[in-house]
């Protein structure tokens, strides 16, 4: 099981996936679709260009998130407070109409005799992010794979984002953030805890909103 799919879905999708002459041929419809003439100078080389931003974008797909936290270490000394990544930056595609979601991931845990590397959560974020998302999923995912690897006491997820499908298009409104959280353990179960971490990020005042 990788990333909430069966690891078999993944693998058939790799081995369907078009060859980069297609993707191409894609983009070059894709201009001509949008009135423009994929043989004018200007645009001989964008369909290279967007298929080259494309393998950036969602590299996402060809890394196992569960294999980034495998590497741990317990020599913690009995450490069991938490353990908090703050103001990750990420960047990702809205999977309704490929638009970009920018914003900051805060990944927060409560250790039982195991910790990662820090880099590790930032790589985590990175992998969820470099793949079409919705942000409720991606906060989802990323709590989720930290609570299977880790088995840690708690864990503790919130994202903030602006959304380019809701500021570039359709009600064009700027400004507007979208704030997601995922809750487990004790950050779930425990409102001091939940206020603690809260703080930590920032945001004490919503220490007392509902979590799932």
């Amino acid at each position: 099981m990788t990333a909430g799919k069966p690891l078999s879905l993944i693998e058939d999708a790799k081995q369907t996936k078009p060859s980069r002459e297609e993707a191409e041929d894609a983009v070059r419809t894709l201009l001509r679709w949008a009135g423009d003439d994929p043989s004018r100078e200007g645009l001989l080389d964008t369909p290279g260009r967007v298929v080259r931003s494309y393998e950036e974008f969602f590299s996402g797909y060809d890394a196992d998130p569960a294999e980034i936290l495998e590497r741990t270490f317990e020599e913690i000394d009995g450490y069991d407070e938490i353990v908090l990544l703050r103001d990750i930056r990420f960047e990702s595609h809205c999977e309704h109409h490929m638009a970009p979601i920018i914003g900051k991931v805060h990944v927060a845990y409560l250790p039982d005799h195991r910790v990662v590397g820090i880099s590790k959560l930032a790589r985590l974020v990175e992998v969820y992010a470099k793949r079409l998302q919705i942000q409720e999923k991606m906060t989802v995912q990323i709590a989720n794979t930290i609570n299977v690897i880790l088995q840690p006491k708690g864990v503790a997820v919130v994202i903030e984002a602006a959304h380019q499908c809701m500021t570039t298009r359709g009600v064009h409104k700027a400004g507007v953030t979208m704030v997601t959280s995922r809750m487990l353990g004790g950050f779930r179960d425990n409102a001091a805890t939940r206020r603690e971490f809260l703080a930590m990020i920032g945001n004490p005042s919503s220490s007392e909103t509902p979590f799932t």
